[in-house]
């Protein structure tokens, strides 16, 4: 017992301090558990071979169908056109339809989707996106309360039910409890998100206007940074591509546009021949090239290979009221577990990989332009990119390493005319219906329906399928789980429970329902909420049965209170996902999450004794 409570201390130590991978901490502890025997090795690795894990993989697939085939993308974005430009029904709109799509879809998934659409939206009818944000991350929490799917706690408790002979849970059993945290959170988050307008000139002016591609240019000091150089005849560039420059790695710079002479000999129809600039862009005598980079750097190329300095004492004022057509600039904000986390800006290769350049990044309220060949990436940098707005689009469509941000209305809303999306759309019906009659056992509903994407083309391929599944969360439940068996086997379990029993039983058992609850969202505030549902779901189990009441109720407070955890940006990862964009500071959360969460525990405490009673 005390080497697994040793074990146990130590995983959430590390789940808390955030150094070391939640997946790496949760492998760790389950094979320590087995090489001290107190799980053998059936045991320590029953987790990868649980039907919540398959489940999950299922689902990261069926997910990354409807993401790909823009089926979640053309809902959402009819859904909240509805909504208008007034703040309070836009906030309702957005709540209630990702709300919605957070029955179906993982909560980090749903927020991924809408984070562009909503920030567009906002922007579009002068609202501040900070008042939008943390609803967002808040509303897709809750829709996971909704089915059994929403969420992982929901099948960790729904396992524990089957497990202790319990009667198994329904696809929108769930439903009821969804309801009444839907109802208390709108009644809520409507005055509390008035506490998230900033009040900062700087951030409102950026915030309250529409964020346009000179506002970007404004915000990272873009106007002053860029320079003209002009092609002489007798320069080496003339006829040579930009790859074969090297100009990056060997001047510290950056072209973003190539000008390419005016064949009209018409005055207003001069320099408005515009290409992005591209590794195969052939360069002429006359082009103008656009660079990015400090000015000691740029004398130096000019020097090296006779260029032409431009100077316009009116470029700026020309430069800002410029409209630019194809070519667009956009934010992307990078995700904790991308794969560019740690590499330099030159190695992520975005100008060859996806025909956008990286202009700057913004990091924690610096803005970094020059020398970025130097830079490594962080988790929630956000990139300032430029490029075609079709090849920008495209970077949407990576929706496991970032999140494009700061598009124009009508290129965030675009919808994606894809032919499988009819496709995607009956294999999702058809998986819920099957679900909701039970004509099959649910794991082999899902299953069906991640393999019919495959085989039907909504997803490219195989590999496109691999990659849509968030592995680090599957590694951490399945590593996770055995944990439980361990608490369990020890009688660990037995002995949190028989404490609470002793200490609030006393008071009844709405006082232990209450224990779980709040002992569970105090938890999950430090720890993810799937680990926090798979420790404490066997420890309510045994105190509902060591009161002799139905065990329903405390199992439900555990799977409601993991997933309702609003006071703190890093218990979910839609929290920490909006925090960058919203320029939210954990006082926020604390402001607005806070009462919610207390508000919320109090009233399930009550709530769930209706819904499941203690005594059927």
């Amino acid at each position: 017992m005390i080497f697994t409570l040793i074990v146990l201390a130590l995983s959430m130590f590390f789940f808390i301090q955030g150094k070391i991978r939640a997946d790496i901490v949760a492998i760790s502890a389950t094979t320590l558990l087995m090489i001290s025997g107190t799980l053998n090795a059936s045991e320590a690795l029953s987790g990868f071979s649980n039907s919540i894990v398959i489940m999950m993989v299922g689902l990261f697939i069926v997910g990354g169908a409807v993401f790909r085939t823009g089926l979640a993308k053309t809902i959402g974005t009819r859904i909240v056109k509805l909504a208008g430009n007034n703040e309070v029904t836009l906030l309702i709109v957005v709540f209630l339809v990702t709300v919605f799509m957070g029955w179906f879809l993982s909560n980090t998934g749903t927020v991924a989707l809408m984070l562009p659409i909503v920030v567009s939206m906002a922007l579009s009818a002068n609202i501040g996106p900070e008042r939008l944000l943390i609803p967002l991350a808040f509303a897709s929490s809750i829709g996971g309360m909704f089915t059994l799917i929403g969420t992982p706690p929901n099948m960790v408790i729904n396992d524990a039910l089957i497990n202790a002979g319990e009667k198994g849970l329904h696809f929108f059993s769930f439903a009821p409890v969804g309801f009444v945290s839907l109802i208390v959170s709108l009644i809520m988050i409507i005055p509390l998100s008035k506490l998230l307008t900033k009040k900062s000139s700087k951030n409102r002016s950026l915030s309250r206007s529409k964020k346009s591609l000179g506002d970007l240019a404004t915000e990272y000091n873009l106007f002053q940074n860029i320079v003209k150089v002009r092609v002489q005849a007798n320069s080496p560039f003339v006829g040579k591509k930009l790859q074969d420059l090297f100009l990056p790695a060997r001047y510290n710079l950056i072209v973003t546009e190539v000008e390419k002479p005016s064949l009209s000999s018409k005055i207003l129809m001069k320099s408005q021949k515009q290409e992005i600039a591209g590794p195969s862009t052939l360069l002429a005598s006359g082009d103008t090239l656009h660079l990015l980079g400090a000015l000691k750097h740029i004398e130096k190329l000019i020097q090296e290979n006779q260029l032409e300095l431009i100077t316009n004492k009116n470029e700026n004022k020309v430069q800002k009221t410029l409209k630019f057509l194809d070519i667009g600039i956009a934010e992307v904000l990078l995700l904790p577990d991308s794969s560019l986390i740690h590499k330099t800006v030159l190695e992520a290769r975005f100008r060859t990989r996806y025909g956008v350049n990286i202009l700057g990044v913004h990091r924690q309220g610096e803005y970094l332009i020059h020398d970025l060949k130097e830079v490594h990436f962080k988790p929630r940098d956000i990139l300032l990119v430029q490029g075609h707005w079709e090849s920008i689009q495209k970077l949407s469509e990576e929706i496991n390493e970032w999140v494009v941000l700061g598009q124009p209305l009508e290129e965030a809303t675009k919808e994606t005319l894809d032919h499988k999306m009819p496709l995607a759309a009956i294999i999702l019906v058809g998986m819920i219906l099957s679900m909701v009659l039970e004509l099959i056992p649910p794991v082999a509903s899902v299953l069906v329906a991640a393999i019919l994407m495959i085989l039907t083309g909504c997803l490219r391929n195989v590999e496109d399928a691999y990659k849509s599944i968030n592995w680090e969360s599957i590694v951490l439940i399945a590593a996770m789980l055995p944990m439980s068996i361990a608490l369990q086997k020890t009688g660990i379990s037995q002995l949190i429970s028989t404490s609470l029993v002793e200490s609030l039983g006393s008071y009844g058992v709405y006082a232990i329902l209450a224990g779980i609850y709040f002992t569970t969202s105090l938890m999950t505030m430090f720890i993810s909420n799937t680990a926090t549902a798979v420790l404490l779901a066997p420890i309510a189990l045994s105190a509902a049965q060591s009161m002799n009441v139905s065990p329903y109720a405390f199992l439900f407070a555990v799977s409601v209170a993991a997933s309702m955890c609003f006071a703190s940006p890093f218990s979910t990862p839609p929290n920490a996902l909006v925090m960058v964009p919203g320029r939210y500071t954990f006082m926020d959360y604390i402001r607005v999450g806070l009462p919610l969460q207390l508000v919320m525990g109090v009233v399930m405490v009550f709530a769930l004794p209706v819904i499941f009673p203690f005594f059927p």
